[in-house]
């Protein structure tokens, strides 16, 4: 086989050419380069009409057929969405003519100086490049290294989208792909102004000559010109003169002055310190490609985290606020004001804290010291409380019943947010819980909130109501009363009322587990998932015959009754294992009734009668599950009919780890799912129980599809030996009965 039938399927007719560039009419001619000049044409490309370059040799600039073939050579074996495609080639007689997808904004070169290609774009389209580089200099496979030898901004293409496409491959070279540093020996070519000074004094060719010519570039978009002048006749070089400003940190001399303004400081910094290292004349001190990827893109992101924050943030507005900040605030950039915002500030003699969340929406807290109203007992005010945003807390209240009036001065209008109060409590070192109902002072009827979130800061935080702020200004009067299920709190301490905007939850699109993509299941992952359960390998056997992979793994994850009904075995969407254990392996028969449930994946269920406590103790099996993998195990259980009244109450849960001189880790956990929050209207005595969210909060029960209540009550990790004993005990904290609680088992799944 030739040369040329490897390349046969790119070949096209020149009167196919012609056809298509009218002849190579003017009206047709897009450009001129080192090659020969480039004609825009349409040919009827996999059925459509494509519009494509025809870039036609013209030996009279220097190149010839050996560069017509490399480039040939190159972009049909090298291919990446950062170099220029090729299309078609044309070889008949004297024309030699490649067929390129048509850029169809130009080259880079002619937007340099346009104030129109924004600071953001330009970013974008010199990463694009960089990966384009960064593949040529390290491809995958066995490809050889390619030296392009001739990067400028001519030789970068913009499609439709602005996205970068290298091109001009008739001056490349290859290379060993498996070297860290490849030096050829080469004839000097290149264009002045781009060409790496070693190379140009001693014909020593390496990937970083083109890191060099790269860096040139990076200036050039960051000074909105190229690197060279003719000034009376004579060609003068930029780039010593770019070299030396930055060294003085006099860049500001030569930035584009149209890009000034929308530049963020910290982009601009990160751009211009890797364009710099580019130009270092020891090659040791060159960036790679890839390093130079890296620094682009965390410019890029410096640069729309900027511009995003300008869009969201009212700093005129939050300029007047912050003449009420403690102590005065300064910043040198709005960027640094919205980290310093992020965090919070110390408002109005200490009694509000603000803070701006990542919309750039603000949040206010309203200090329980400043605003306590009512109390039955007692309480203290705690100086210099340890973390607290304020100068005082309200602190070790006993046994009392309290109230907290909140008048909010820096809300967000137009924005829904949550009341939530902010405290501690010391009953329990593990376990937030809520040791108190509350109410509006105009409701009749308390309300409940049975969770609290443990903040970052060390903070419980529980969500009390819902509104929609329609003004700055508002104000609150709350009381809070103990419930009789709760024991003496002290130590509660109080730090304030919290507004927060609502969090909204983003919808992805959850597959339907029989609309997937489906792999097909191998012989290996049958053998995987059976660990060393014949069972499971017979139950796939028998239905890798007569069931499609769609259907088989829809089963899977559906699962299998083993062991003779003892044990059900699926598989998650991760293809990681999972098992469950009915509560006849998990429960002591005597304290229970059984029944059968139609329901349920086992023929019996248990039911609670007359006890306000159980235990479950069960051996767990590692064949059963993934290696590697972190699993929890999850409490299926249902509660009788209207039995919010009996079950209202936190309930204590004590694992006892059997590994480690039986350790027991106590907690406070409730057994139904969170109560919706009530929503406040405008009118304040109107409210509705219809939320706008409802609490989520990690570790509590969900109502799962199958009409089960599932509880997470321990973590482990998949790597045992063999096998690992859990047993966890459930008390009711207000001597409440369990009677109509039915469990199913206990299911095992990665978290």
């Amino acid at each position: 086989m030739s040369f040329m039938d490897d390349f046969e399927h790119l070949k096209i007719q020149l009167e196919d050419i012609k056809l298509a560039t009218n002849n190579f009419g003017r009206d047709k001619l897009i450009g001129r380069g080192g090659f020969g000049q480039v004609y825009k044409g349409e040919l009827s490309l996999d059925g459509r009409q494509t519009m494509v370059a025809f870039k036609c040799l013209d030996r009279k600039h220097g190149q010839g057929d050996t560069e017509f073939w490399k480039e040939v050579l190159m972009l049909s074996r090298y291919r990446h969405e950062n170099l220029v495609s090729l299309m078609h080639f044309c070889s008949e007689g004297e024309h030699k003519i490649l067929v390129y997808e048509y850029a169809f904004h130009g080259s880079l070169d002619t937007y340099l100086a346009n104030k129109g290609l924004t600071w953001t774009q330009r970013l974008k389209i010199c990463i694009g490049a960089a990966c384009g580089l960064n593949y040529l200099h390290d491809p995958s496979g066995t490809q050889q290294r390619v030296l392009h030898r001739d990067i400028k901004s001519s030789n970068i293409l913009l499609d439709e989208n602005w996205n970068a496409k290298l091109s001009d491959f008739g001056l490349s070279k290859l290379g060993p792909a498996n070297q860290q540093h490849t030096y050829l020996i080469s004839n000097v070519v290149g264009t002045p102004g781009y060409c790496d000074p070693l190379y140009w004094e001693m014909g020593f060719l390496s990937k970083e000559s083109d890191v060099y010519s790269f860096g040139v570039v990076l200036f050039e978009v960051m000074c909105g010109r190229l690197c060279f002048e003719y000034s009376n006749g004579q060609l003068r070089i930029l780039v010593r003169m770019w070299q030396k400003l930055y060294d003085e940190k006099r860049l500001d001399e030569i930035i584009f002055q149209d890009l000034k303004e929308n530049m963020d400081s910290d982009s601009l910094n990160t751009f211009s310190s890797i364009a710099y290292k580019c130009l270092k004349r020891e090659r040791e001190e060159r960036p790679t490609m890839a390093e130079i990827v890296k620094e682009l893109e965390i410019a890029l992101d410096q640069q729309e985290f900027s511009e995003d924050v300008r869009k969201r943030v009212d700093f005129e507005e939050i300029s007047k606020i912050l003449d009420l900040a403690i102590p005065p605030v300064s910043y040198r950039s709005q960027k640094e004001l919205f980290l310093l915002l992020s965090k919070g500030i110390l408002l109005s003699g200490g009694k509000s804290w603000l803070s701006i969340n990542k919309n750039g929406e603000q949040c206010e807290m309203v200090s329980a010291a400043e605003s306590i109203f009512e109390y039955t007992s007692g309480y203290d005010l705690s100086k210099n409380y340890e973390k607290s945003r304020f100068p005082s807390v309200v602190f070790h209240m006993i046994d009392g019943d309290f109230g907290l009036e909140a008048d909010t001065k820096f809300l967000s209008t137009h924005v829904t947010y949550t009341i939530n109060l902010v405290f501690k409590h010391h009953l329990w070192d593990n376990g937030p819980y809520v040791p108190f109902k509350y109410k509006l002072e105009e409701e009749e009827e308390y309300s409940t909130s049975c969770v609290a979130h443990l903040r970052e800061d060390g903070w419980l935080m529980t969500e009390l109501y819902q509104f929609t702020s329609y003004q700055k200004e508002h104000k609150f009067r709350i009381r809070f009363v103990r419930p009789s299920y709760y024991s003496l709190h002290r130590n509660l301490v109080l730090e304030g009322i919290e507004f927060r905007p609502v969090e909204h939850e983003k919808h992805q699109n959850l597959k339907d587990e029989y609309n997937v993509d489906i792999k097909p299941i191998s012989s290996s992952e049958i053998e995987k998932m059976s660990c060393d359960h014949p069972e499971i390998t017979k139950w796939l056997e028998d239905r890798m015959h007569s069931t499609s992979n769609k259907e088989l793994l829809c089963l899977l994850r559906k699962g299998c009754s083993i062991n003779n009904g003892e044990k059900w075995f699926f598989i998650d969407e991760n293809m990681k294992k999972c098992h469950m254990l009915p509560a006849r392996a998990i429960l002591q028969e005597e304290k229970w009734t059984w029944k059968p449930l139609q329901e349920s994946r086992f023929d019996m269920v248990a039911e609670s009668q007359d006890t306000n406590s159980f235990s479950i103790a069960c051996v767990i099996e590692s064949q059963l599950l993934s290696p590697q993998t972190t699993y929890a195990s999850y409490l299926l259980y249902k509660l009788p009919k209207n039995h919010h009244s009996v079950f209202e109450g936190p309930i204590e849960v004590e694992n006892i780890d059997l590994k480690i001189d039986f350790i027991t880790h106590k907690r406070l956990i409730y057994l139904i799912t969170p109560p919706h929050v009530p929503i406040i209207r405008p009118q304040l005595d109107h409210l509705s129980q219809s939320p706008l969210s409802t609490r989520k909060i990690k570790g509590h029960p969900r109502l799962r599809k199958d009409g089960w209540m599932e509880l997470k009550v321990w973590e482990f990790p998949g790597d045992f030996a063999t096998t690992i004993s859990m047993r966890t005990c459930f008390k009711s904290c207000d001597k409440w009965k369990f009677t109509g609680f039915s469990v199913q088992g206990i299911e095992f799944r990665p978290l």
